[in-house]
Parts: C-alpha cells; sequence; structure tokens
C-alpha cells in the first residue's frame, strides 16, 4: 500500500515531520515498524526496527499472545514481561515469599489479580467463604491479627484473637473456622492488643491486670497490676526493645518491657481523666495520648525513646496541643511525624478537624517538642457527634465516620467523596492501601476500593456488602479487623454471647 504525502511550501515540520504526523493520524493505534527492505546478501534476512512509546501490557493480551505459535508462547510467558505488569499494578510484589505456583511473576501476578478481583464483586460462594466463630460466652471487647497475610499473598493460615468479657482469650483459624486455643478463664477482659514481632498478646481486665500471653499456645507468660479498672494498651518497638505502654483509667502512663511486663516508667498525663486515645507514629517516635472524658483537657504527644529509656533526673519529652475535646486521631501512614486530630471547638455544636506536624526543637542547653499545625477545617455535618470514627491513608487522605456516613477528605478539608450506604452507625473502620471496610450496627459489613480520579485524586468506589446474620439474634456488628486475604467481625447478640463472622476470600 502506497501513502501519498504533501509538502507544502513553508511547511517548518520538514518531510520527516509531515510524515510523522500522517502516521499518527491514521494509524496511531497501530506499532509502528520502520525498515528500508534491504537484505543481508549471506544470510538472506532483512532487519527491521519497532518503536514502543509506552509499555502497556494487559494480561488477557499476552494471554491471547500466547495460543497463536510455539514462538508467541515463549514470548508471552517471558518472566521480564509479567514482572512489569506486576509493578505496574502494584508498588510493592515480593515473589519469593509467595507460595502460588513456582513462585513465578505470572503466576504471582494471576493469583493476586483474581484475589482482588473477588475482593472487588464479593460473590458469596464464588468469591468468599463466609464462617461463624463461636464459643464466648461474654461480649466481645476485642480481635487482632495474631498472623496475617499481606500482599505476598502466601497462602498461610490467618490466625485471629479476640477477647470478651467471659474472661478469656480465643485464637481462630479463620480460612478453617476453627478453635486453636483458649485460655483459662479470668476476670473480665477489656482490651486487646498484639505485639506482631513477638507472637505475644496482651489484655487487660476490669481489675487492671495487665497479662502477656504466648501466641502459639495461649499460655500466660507475665503479668503486671496497674491498680486501675480497666487500661488501653498499645505495642510497638523502639531501638529493637519492644515495650507495652498502659493508660490507665486514672490518667497515668505504665511502660513496661515486653513480653516480662517489668516497669521501665510511670508518669501522669491526666488527673482523673481515663486515656482512652493511645496511638504510635509508623516509624514508632512519637507517643499520643488523649482522653474523650473531658471537652476542656488537651491531648499529648510523648517521645516513644524517652518513656521506653527513661532518666533519673529528668521528665519524659511531652508537649501539649492546643486543642480540647479531643474525639479522635491517627496519624498519617506516608507522613509519621503528621498527626490528624477531630476535636471541639468554642462551638460545641461541631467537630472540627486540624493537622499537626511534630518535631524535636534543639538548643544548646535543652531539647523539646515542637507541635506546629498546619492546617484546619470543619466536619461537613452539622452537630455534635461523639462516636467519630476516623483512619488514614498515604500521606493526605482523610477518612471519616459519623452516625452512617462515611466520608473521604484531603488535609485541605475538600470531600473527595460521601456515602450513606448504612442504614445505622457505622461502629468500625478497617482501612489499607487496597480498601476500606465499614461495620455497622445494621448487620452489615461494606467493602470499598480506592480508586484514582483524574481531577480528584485518590477517593472510593463503593463495591459490595456483607450480611452478619439474623436481625432478631444480634444487635449489628460491633469490630472490625482484615489481612490481606479475609475480614473478620464481631456481632453484639441479644443473648450476651457474641460470635464473630470471618470472610476468607478464595485465592
Amino acid at each position: 500500500m502506497e501513502v501519498m504525502v504533501a509538502l507544502q511550501a513553508g511547511d517548518m515540520e520538514g518531510p520527516a515531520g509531515v510524515v510523522d504526523r500522517c502516521l499518527q493520524r491514521k494509524w496511531g493505534a497501530h506499532l509502528h515498524i520502520y525498515t528500508d527492505g534491504s537484505k543481508d546478501p549471506a544470510s538472506g534476512r532483512a532487519g527491521f526496527a519497532i518503536h514502543i512509546p509506552k509499555l502497556q501490557i494487559i494480561q488477557d493480551d499476552l494471554i491471547r499472545a500466547s495460543g497463536v505459535c510455539q514462538f508467541w508462547y515463549e514470548a508471552a510467558v517471558t518472566p521480564w514481561l509479567w514482572r512489569q505488569m506486576c509493578l505496574q499494578r502494584w508498588t510493592f510484589c515480593n515473589v519469593a515469599r509467595s507460595e502460588c505456583g513456582k513462585g513465578t511473576w505470572k503466576s504471582y501476578y494471576l493469583q493476586r489479580a483474581r484475589l482482588e478481583y473477588g475482593m472487588e464483586t464479593g460473590r458469596s460462594g464464588a468469591d468468599y467463604t463466609c464462617r461463624s466463630l463461636r464459643g464466648h460466652t461474654g461480649s466481645v471487647v476485642g480481635l487482632v491479627y495474631l498472623v496475617g497475610n499481606n500482599a505476598d499473598i502466601s497462602n498461610a493460615t490467618s490466625v485471629v484473637c479476640s477477647a470478651s468479657t467471659d474472661g478469656t482469650v480465643r485464637a481462630w483459624d479463620v480460612q478453617q473456622g476453627e478453635q486453636l486455643w483458649a485460655t483459662p478463664t479470668q476476670g473480665p477482659l477489656c482490651e486487646i492488643t498484639v505485639d506482631p514481632k513477638l507472637g505475644t498478646l496482651f489484655t487487660s481486665d476490669t481489675a487492671g491486670k495487665v497479662s502477656a500471653w504466648e501466641g502459639l499456645s495461649g499460655k500466660e507468660v507475665a503479668s503486671f497490676s496497674t491498680s486501675s479498672s480497666g487500661c488501653k494498651l498499645l505495642a510497638y518497638s523502639v531501638e529493637d526493645q519492644s515495650v507495652l505502654v498502659a493508660g490507665t483509667s486514672r490518667g497515668s502512663l505504665h511502660t513496661l518491657t515486653s513480653p516480662s511486663l517489668s516497669q521501665l516508667s510511670h508518669h501522669m498525663v491526666f488527673d482523673t481523666f481515663k486515656i482512652n486515645l493511645l496511638i504510635s507514629s509508623p516509624d514508632k517516635k512519637w507517643l499520643f495520648a488523649g482522653t474523650q472524658e473531658s471537652s476542656d483537657t488537651s491531648p499529648k504527644v510523648f517521645s516513644s525513646e524517652n518513656l521506653s529509656c527513661p532518666s533519673e533526673d529528668e521528665s519524659p519529652l511531652c508537649q501539649s496541643f492546643p486543642v480540647s475535646g479531643c474525639c479522635a486521631a491517627a496519624f498519617l501512614p506516608s507522613e509519621p511525624a503528621r498527626l490528624v486530630l477531630i476535636h471541639n471547638t468554642e462551638n460545641r455544636d461541631n467537630n472540627t478537624v486540624s493537622v499537626f506536624n511534630i518535631s524535636m526543637k534543639k538548643s544548646k542547653y535543652k531539647v523539646d517538642i515542637l507541635v506546629e499545625q498546619v492546617e484546619t477545617f470543619q466536619l461537613a455535618a452539622g452537630g455534635r457527634h461523639p462516636e467519630v470514627v476516623l483512619q488514614t491513608q498515604g500521606s493526605d487522605t482523610l477518612v471519616v465516620a459519623m452516625s452512617n456516613t462515611l466520608r473521604v477528605y484531603t488535609l485541605k478539608g475538600v470531600m473527595l467523596t460521601s456515602f450513606e450506604d448504612h442504614t445505622q452507625p457505622i461502629t468500625a473502620l478497617c482501612v489499607d492501601g487496597f480498601r476500606v471496610v465499614t461495620a455497622s450496627r445494621d448487620l452489615s459489613l461494606r467493602v470499598f476500593t480506592w480508586k484514582k480520579e483524574r481531577n480528584k485524586g485518590r477517593t472510593l468506589q463503593s463495591k459490595f456488602q456483607l450480611l452478619g446474620g439474623s436481625h432478631t439474634m444480634s444487635r449489628g456488628f460491633t469490630k472490625v479487623a482484615c489481612d490481606y486475604v479475609s475480614i473478620v467481625a464481631s456481632v453484639q447478640s441479644v443473648n450476651g454471647k457474641d460470635v464473630l463472622k470471618a470472610y476468607s476470600f478464595n485465592t
């Protein structure tokens, strides 16, 4: 086929530019092959060049290409191509730890894409299996993953541990729906957390006793008495030292060694007010403590290193935030020194979001913690909502649940999207880099996935719901936790014997 290209006088592009423009206009979606048609006299072969402006491979294209002939098959299964597809779709891929197939890039891509498709469509039976985990005779006060699957999809068993007012901790195989072990009955429990690095569980009961449990067997390995009616617990590591921090109902912080629970330090934070907000920054450098019992008390931030390695002569580095009436708090995963607070202002009928940068200010004779407010805005809802659930994602995304509404904001206060899928209040959130799961009193879990839009940036897309059973037998979901291949939530039962619902997605 011959193509006539007309050159006009005064055309500044020249012949090459005019030809290229013609090719792009007529065959811009085609692959361009360049050759002068000459043949090598010795081999009898002709040479050509292919220009690929941007590598954009689709798995269906490679699968179809592999069926053309043997040569195309060998080209389509090239590990480099499947590796490029993996890295284009996911930021982090660890094929070495994956047990899919022989650990090849192709098998990794196909299994992970199939799993995510199932998590986006949510077809019962086809995409996931739901199991009821029964055994507790009281209310479930917390649940944590002792062993969880991440994006490596290594097909390991997910193990969830739950604590209850019946005085027991129970470990469950999520995929099989079986109880692995249960601790002996003790006083009613009110809190549970986990140190995944050590595989150790920690609980506190209503009498103020903090206990450490071996994750493999449920054996109690240590205990510590705070002489307080219940504690908020936080486990983390600082410079290879594992510690547990317990915030008491009397407003004090106990820093303990993990898992032996020997006291490292003890400090009063809020006089008479309970510490019920206790979180650490992603890099474990900062520890935030707040109370929801007083609208006039300011939350505080501590240096984690000072708490775990206290000085006999000096108090730990601490700084108060210039706000009060704290409702919720969260650090940004990609900005470890940036904290988001939801609090009350002088107008007690509304909640305000404030964003702070935390840094260390060093002078010649002392070191101080500097707290600097960088953003603030009012939440887009009238009336005060004491039950506010806050989670963060990335460096500038906030996920806020109030009543039955889920909203996504930027740090500037721009509301990216809003959902009212639930008919009753949202009680818990689970947020990761792929999805958001909400638990509600309407006895349903809603699954949302992240998507990127050209004008809005990162926002959410509602996908499907997971139902929790009979409304006549329960009062809705109260807690939820997730790993990459499963979702586990607690259902508050009418008879006081709470049940866990485990949703395991097919890999």
